[in-house]
């Protein structure tokens, strides 16, 4: 498929209620059935970003990804997110990326966010993911992780969209926009960033500054700060190629070995 329809949804994130927050999302979903291909949502978007692991996980059977799986083949749209999960008695901050022919693909976030003390309550994952879907070829990755840019380097093309699922606090909003702009410049890939809004249980305040980017940095799309609401865009891949064709940055950059 040389072009990909994606949304961004940026939203509030009801603290620590799953039901609540598959609620809202249900309706969002419904509103962008035939309008997309892809959903991303926040991190943690049925929690917000909390240590309440034991209290919150979920294996992969269980309600959050159960219906997620049944809302992606019902709406025809691929959702992406991620979500606290329980694995052989540890505990993981999940990605997810559910199709609507019914793949699923998951990535543990690698990278804990230490002031946040996350690495107390889960355990870090170990493994990148790149998902064929559509002709495209997509990296997942999760909030802290966009700090860490060796991690996500894109050797010889192997991603074309880089997404970023987070929980990103108005503080640090600065970092957020300048390193998400960046690892679309040095990737030459397409990066989406979708983070939330709202006050968490922690009373830290988030204002968003969702948006996607081309592989020139340039904003394809992007939603107001401090405010609820859904972005679409579409994103070809033939003049991503032709980019890199043209200016084949990629075959000069240094190899990494993790």
């Amino acid at each position: 498929m040389e072009s990909i329809r994606i949304s961004i949804v940026q939203t509030d994130i009801v603290w620590e209620n799953k039901q609540e927050n598959l609620r809202l999302l249900h309706e969002k979903l419904q509103s962008l059935r035939g309008t997309t291909e892809i959903v991303v949502l926040p991190e943690m978007f049925s929690t917000g970003f909390s240590m309440q692991s034991k209290m919150l996980a979920e294996s992969s059977s269980g309600e959050t990804i159960t219906v997620l799986k049944q809302w992606a083949s019902r709406f025809q749209l691929a959702i992406c997110g991620s979500y606290i999960a329980a694995e052989n008695g540890q505990f993981y901050n999940r990605a997810f990326f559910l199709t609507p022919e019914g793949e699923e693909f998951y990535y543990d976030k690698r990278h804990l966010f230490r002031m946040g003390r996350e690495a107390e309550h889960f355990s870090a994952g170990d493994k990148r993911l790149i998902i064929p879907y559509h002709g495209w070829n997509i990296c997942l990755l999760v909030c802290y992780d966009l700090r860490f840019p060796v991690w996500s380097r894109n050797v010889n093309n192997e991603y074309d969209l880089l997404i970023y699922v987070a929980n990103w606090p108005i503080p640090r909003r600065l970092a957020w926009d300048t390193l998400l702009r960046a690892r679309a410049l040095e990737n030459q890939c397409y990066v989406c960033g979708v983070n939330r809004t709202g006050t968490d249980g922690y009373h830290l305040e988030y204002n968003g500054g969702s948006k996607v980017y081309s592989a020139y940095g340039e904003e394809v799309a992007s939603l107001p700060d401090g405010q609820e609401g859904i972005a679409t865009t579409t994103l070809n891949l033939a003049s991503l190629n032709q980019f890199r064709e043209k200016f084949p940055v990629w075959k000069d950059a240094d190899e990494f070995h993790l």
